[in-house]
Order: C-alpha cells, then structure tokens, then sequence
C-alpha cells in the first residue's frame, strides 16, 4: 500500500514523498500512525545527516522516515505475531530499541533514525521485527492519540530521574534515584521538557522536600507557574519556588539561600549552554549528581568542572538521552491513573505537510511541543493563534480555527481529547 511520509535524503534535506511500502513480511506489523509530537532531536538530525550516529542507511539511495514520538493503530500483523496485536488495537513505541549488533552489543538503531518504512512522521509504516523482540511496541488504551505521542518525551524525564544515584560513605553501592526528601534544582528548567521534569517530581512517589526552577524569560516562568501550582506541589509534600536569574548578579549564591543555605543535592540542567552547565556545578553539595539533560549539537561542547570536588565531595555527573521501556510503561501507566498530565507541553498543533519547515527550524519556533497529525494537511499553528486564524479565515479554515479555538478555551487553552477529535473529523486530509 501506498504511504506518505516524510523523509530526509540529506542534511536539511527533508522531502514529504509518497512511496509504496513493501508488503509486511511474517515478523513485521502494518501500522497507521496518528499522531506524532516533534522532537529537538529531529532538528538535530537535520543538522547532520548522515553524520548523525543512529544513520545507517546511504540516505541519497534509501531515505529514511523522520519521527520517534507517535501513536497509531494496528492495522495488520504478521502470523508471528497474531496472537499479541489485533487490528484495532492502540500503541506507541519505545523508539530507543537497544537491539544488539552483530557484536552482541546494543545498537543505535531507532525507528525515526534507522529505518526506511517507520518513523513517526509517516500515514502508514511497517513495524519492523526488532521493536517486538525488544518489548518495544507498547499497548496504549486511552482515549487519546496525543498523550501516547508525549510518552516518550516523558519516558526521557523518567529515566532521566532513575539514571541519577548517590553514595553512601564507606560503601561502594550507588543509591539509584533522586534524594527523596531532598533538594532539587532544575535549571533553564520551564521549556517543555523542564515542565515535565517539574510534573514528575512534584507526582512521583520519589519526590524532593524543596523544587527550586530557573529560567531568564518571565513569561515562561509565569506559563510554567500557572500550570503547575505551588498550591499543588505543597498538597504533595514539595515546596515549589520558581526564579528568574536574569538579573541576578550571583546565581549561585542566591540559590543557595532559597535552599536555606545549603548546596543542593540533584541538579538538572535542561540547556546546553556552558554558564548554566557550569552553575549547575557550582550548586552542588556534597555527594550531589548533576543531570546534564540537554543534548548538545556542537560535538566539542564542553564546561569546567571542579574535580576538587569530584575527589572531595563525591560530586558527580550523569547525562542521559532517552528512556527504556520500563521507563515507557511507567510514562504511561502514570498518565492512565492521572498521576502526570504532560498535555501542557503541546503548544503547536500542524498536519503532516508542516513537518519539514518545522523540523528545520524547531530552535527558532517558540513555545513547546509541536504536535503533528499525520493524515491531515495543516499549517503548523500556536494553539494560542487559534482565535485570530479564526477571525481573519486563515486558508478558508475560519469556522476550523474558530471552533477549536473555542474548544481550547474549555481547557484553560490546552489541547484535549475533545479538540483531537474535532481536528480528526473537520481538519482537511492530506
């Protein structure tokens, strides 16, 4: 059957092509894909090519497909499988698979990376035999497409607070996790994965006693103190203190005084930028672990560390990039029960014809997630121009704009289920 997707041939070279997709051999599944949410990685991927490490195709012969955050529909599945997946049945996959090379060791292979016929920004793909191998291709029962696209971003924060450890003097044993009870600093900490970082803190049932959040741009922090209330972070046992270090002359020392004088002991950085890096590193107090969450591009980027303090106050570092499946399950079993609400980091809402614009320039679009609805043709919109696009009849989609706009405005200006679903029956087909 025939697929549109789109894919990249080169660096900044992403086309939306129409393709034939082979016919599922008896180990792969035949899927369609609904939704996809954009991720800075994709950028990234633009940015290099066929330099990127999870490449393994000569892109100029076989492109592959763009996207790793999305959500479908089975449609078939090869009699290996028949038994596990139906048609019918909802998924979203865990795209960092870690399927062992011929070596035995975990390989790089991703769909939205490594494969010519899946990735996210696709109709209809073929799920490859290695995401069911590796317990990869998920089961997801809401009632929703757009929560199981943001599972992965998700699954990325989990890890990302799994993946942090601390000592104990005189043993070599590392305790996985942040200090429970303890304190926390997220730094550049309001863009949209810093606002899932915050949800996940203050949620699960390992959480710090003091959240401490920074950013430069009041009107994010303002977005972000909004949406997550200190009302709410105290019902759940965590003092929440959002600040602007913009103009504040000692970051560092200011900090340390929210925290009661006190260095801190997990910090995330969520930017690559080497003066928040390092006053990540200044924060630290004795035995503490800085999370270097933000994937940079520049492949010489570095910062000083105090290694003085690595030998004599157990500092330490981690840097994480993605989740594991059980990271993915436990994104998703949250999401389900309600423990995380991630929705608040779509900001963007497009069809599969706004995807390579939006890939290439994804630094410079503001906001957060852009969230794309693959069998729609639409132009990537802010949820917050809704009401305008309405207004001025924007590509002879006036009453489009306008009805969800005012369904947004049901939702505190938040994307839901009742606005995907008016979007799937009204929005034009691509």
């Amino acid at each position: 059957m025939k697929t549109k997707a789109v894919r990249i041939h080169g660096v900044n070279d992403l086309r939306l092509d129409e393709f034939e997709l082979p016919g599922i051999r008896d180990d792969e599944i035949l899927a369609k894909i609904v939704s996809d949410s954009i991720c800075m990685s994709s950028h990234k991927l633009a940015l290099q090519g066929a330099a990127h490490k999870r490449i393994r195709h000569n892109l100029t012969t076989n492109p592959v497909i763009i996207g790793h955050e999305f959500c479908g529909v089975i449609e078939k599945a090869g009699g290996r499988w028949a038994d596990k997946f139906k048609p019918g049945a909802r998924f979203a996959i865990q795209p960092a698979l870690n399927y062992p090379g011929a070596d035995g060791r975990p390989t790089l292979w991703a769909p939205g990376y490594s494969y010519e016929f899946i990735g996210g920004d696709a109709s209809y793909v073929v799920i490859p035999k290695e995401v069911m191998e590796m317990d990869c291709l998920l089961d997801y029962e809401a009632d929703n497409f757009f929560m199981g696209s943001l599972a992965e971003p998700v699954s990325c924060i989990v890890g990302a607070f799994h993946a942090q450890y601390h000592t104990t003097n005189g043993s070599y044993e590392h305790n996985m996790g942040i200090v429970e009870g303890g304190s926390l600093a997220l730094l550049a900490g309001v863009g949209p994965m810093g606002l899932g970082a915050i949800d996940y803190a203050i949620h699960n049932p390992r959480r710090p006693s003091r959240l401490v959040v920074t950013d430069i741009d009041e009107s994010r922090l303002a977005r972000a103190a909004q949406l997550l209330t200190v009302e709410d972070a105290k019902a759940n046992g965590v003092e929440l203190i959002y600040v602007n270090t913009k103009d504040i002359a000692d970051p560092a020392d200011h900090l340390k005084t929210i925290n009661g004088g006190k260095l801190y002991d997990d910090v995330f950085v969520f930017a690559p930028v080497r003066p928040v890096l390092e006053l990540g590193g200044r924060l630290l107090g004795r035995d503490g672990c800085l999370n270097f969450f933000a994937g940079p591009t520049d492949t010489s980027f570095s910062a000083n560390f105090n290694f003085y303090n690595v030998h004599y106050e157990s500092h330490h570092l981690v840097g994480t990039s993605g989740g594991n499946t059980e990271d993915m399950k436990e994104s998703l079993a949250m999401m389900s029960r309600g423990r995380l609400n991630p929705v608040f980091m779509v900001t963007h809402i497009g069809g599969l014809d706004a995807v390579p614009e939006t890939t290439i320039n994804l630094d410079k679009i503001p906001g957060g997630k852009k969230l794309i609805y693959t069998h729609k043709k639409l132009e990537l919109t802010a949820i917050d121009d809704f009401a305008e696009k309405g207004r001025s009849g924007a590509s002879g989609l006036g009453p489009f704009y306008a009805d969800l706009a005012e369904i947004c405005g049901r939702h505190k200006g938040l994307w839901s289920r009742e606005a995907e679903d008016y979007l799937l029956k009204n929005a034009p087909d691509i």
